[in-house]
């Protein structure tokens, strides 16, 4: 389950070598910085999500398929309705056809941010 697409947390010494490490690491773009500093969790804040991720259940699991009416719920085209034209299952990602101005626009979403009709 994604709690924070896009990114990885992990608990490590941050040494040069092992800096060097991540950033070599395919698919890392970086670090969440303060400048060029990487900024650390504080403890309260691992054990806030640690907390969360126990204590919240998992989503039950939809089939999407080619064809499907949907409607999103999250981001920028909230609220629009399209139908799925394709389904990226190791990703989790929705290729939709939403229609925007009269015509028929591709949008990639994450499974979190669309619902069925």
């Amino acid at each position: 389950r994604k709690v924070f697409p896009g990114y990885i947390l992990i608990q490590m010494s941050l040494s040069d070598e092992a800096y060097k490490l991540v950033k070599s690491t395919s698919g890392v773009t970086g670090f969440v910085q303060s400048g060029n500093k990487p900024v650390p969790l504080e403890e309260y804040e691992v054990r806030r999500i640690l907390s969360n991720l126990e204590t919240s259940k998992e989503a039950p699991k939809v089939s999407w398929n080619k064809g499907d009416a949907i409607r999103v719920v999250e981001g920028p085209f909230s609220d629009f309705s399209g139908k799925i034209e394709e389904v990226n299952s190791d990703k989790e990602k929705l290729k939709v056809l939403i229609n925007i101005f009269g015509r028929d626009t591709p949008v990639e979403l994450e499974y979190s941010q669309v619902e069925k009709l």
